[in-house]
């Protein structure tokens, strides 16, 4: 195979569609799926079966090599972090829409040895597939951890002060730092993290925890979506629109995160973003609706709602938090969007498995996949969790071995990064479950 050249390489709809079809002919795309796979909406020409895996995916993780390809790899995980830089409010910040990249230091992305990570920083859920990663750099998630708390409290006022335990029990530096180790700055990890806690707010106090209720959460996303993509109307009624996006929690961390993700981010990665965000508040009304009517859905229809209630907006930014940016017409090929869909439904199912005890100690139900086929199929707790443990394997190995299908298909230097940078945070957020004993212990059932 050709080494790739420097990005970026410039793309147009036909040229990559010419590419993927010539490439998609010849590339060995072994389907032999095993018994009972993931069924999804098939595209042209696809089974909607997993293919086995391909032996392209360890030059995946492995990442490209050769001249003008440094720029590829990962920044090294452990040792010195790098400087870090002063914050930069967004207005100051330079615009990125002509910019693709940033350099990122050299170095290969380093194997993790074998028990990476320690035995006192949590257990795997037994049988659950996953890869160890190094732990993220102590350096880097301590500044994290610094900045995101200023921001949460000087700038948006997230949340109250005696929430602070529980924020600062989320450990969301670390979680961040571990899910982007190719982020060239600390700023650019800021990016993802500001995102993940506005997130997390709108989660909390519309939806969960901290007042949230099913009933009027519809008029409450679709005013706090408006944050992220501006209301456009008259003169007369844009400035009472203005001043409800200061009138929360929610609406001031989405705004604030907002504005520092578009000043890193190029327009195509910002409307990007901002889809995938409407999809999760799809998500979080249809599992609004189940609990109004009290309702356990389908195991299906519980994964379809998960498709869309998930963490796709995390990792469909990593070229951003990675300073680069994949081309729109590469990242709206149906096989990207699968493999980024892939990923984003298994580690939303880490999240079921690893919140289960939690969620079972919380007054009302809890919709998660053990549960959901617990009643569905009559299956006992255990059978239930192990089952739900299965599925979520089956989803990893087919978005492995699509993600190396599709690499091995299109060898763009943008497209390997951007596979990998995905596979990176479905690594990280492994392990920033694993290790959160704050927040999360296993069920006993082995």
């Amino acid at each position: 195979m050709p080494e790739p050249g420097p990005l970026p390489l410039p793309s147009s709809p036909p040229t990559v569609a010419a590419l993927l079809g010539a490439r998609a002919r010849t590339a060995p795309a072994a389907r032999n799926a095993p018994t009972g796979g993931i069924v999804s909406q098939p595209s042209q020409g696809d089974t909607g079966t997993p293919p086995a895996p391909h032996p392209f995916l360890d030059r995946l993780l492995g990442g490209p090599s050769g001249l003008g390809t440094a720029s590829l790899h990962f920044a090294p995980r452990g040792g010195t972090a790098p400087p870090a830089e002063p914050e930069t409010p967004p207005a100051s910040a330079p615009s990125r829409e002509h910019e693709h990249e940033v350099p990122v230091p050299d170095g290969e992305r380093p194997l993790p040895a074998a028990g990476a990570v320690p035995a006192d920083e949590g257990v795997p859920v037994p049988g659950l597939y996953h890869h160890p990663i190094v732990p993220p750099d102590p350096a880097r998630v301590a500044e994290v951890s610094r900045r995101i708390k200023e921001w949460a409290v000087d700038e948006v006022q997230a949340f109250p002060p005696e929430w602070e335990d529980q924020f600062d029990g989320f450990s969301v530096g670390r979680y961040m730092v571990a899910c982007h180790p190719d982020a060239p700055t600390v700023e650019h990890v800021m990016v993802a993290t500001r995102l993940m806690v506005a997130e997390n707010a709108v989660d909390d106090c519309y939806c969960e925890d901290h007042g949230g209720s099913p009933i009027g959460l519809g008029s409450r996303l679709l005013l706090a979506h408006t944050a992220l993509d501006p209301l456009h109307t008259t003169l007369e009624y844009g400035p009472r629109w203005a001043e409800s996006l200061g009138s929360d929690a929610p609406r001031r961390a989405y705004r604030s995160a907002m504005e520092y993700f578009r000043a890193q981010a190029t327009p195509s990665q910002a409307d990007r973003y901002r889809h995938d965000m409407a999809r999760l508040h799809l998500g979080y009304l249809a599992e609004a609706a189940w609990a109004q009517a009290d309702e356990v859905p389908e195991v299906w229809e519980y994964l379809a709602m998960r498709q869309f209630n998930n963490f796709r907006p995390c990792p469909t930014i990593t070229d951003t938090v990675g300073g680069y940016e994949l081309p729109a017409d590469l990242h709206a090929q149906p096989s990207m969007q699968r493999v980024i869909a892939l990923a984003s439904n298994a580690t939303t199912i880490v999240n079921d498995l690893y919140s289960y005890t939690k969620e079972l100690k919380s007054p009302g139900r809890h919709l998660n996949l053990p549960v959901v086929i617990g009643e569905r199929e009559e299956a006992d707790e255990r059978d239930a969790y192990l089952k739900a443990v299965e599925v979520h394997n089956e989803l990893m190995h087919t978005f492995e071995a699509e993600a190396a299908a599709l690499a091995a298909a299109c060898p763009v230097p943008a497209v390997v990064r951007f596979l990998r940078g995905v596979a990176a945070w479905v690594d990280g957020n492994h392990y920033w479950h694993q290790t959160n004993t704050y927040r999360y212990t296993l069920p006993d059932f082995w």
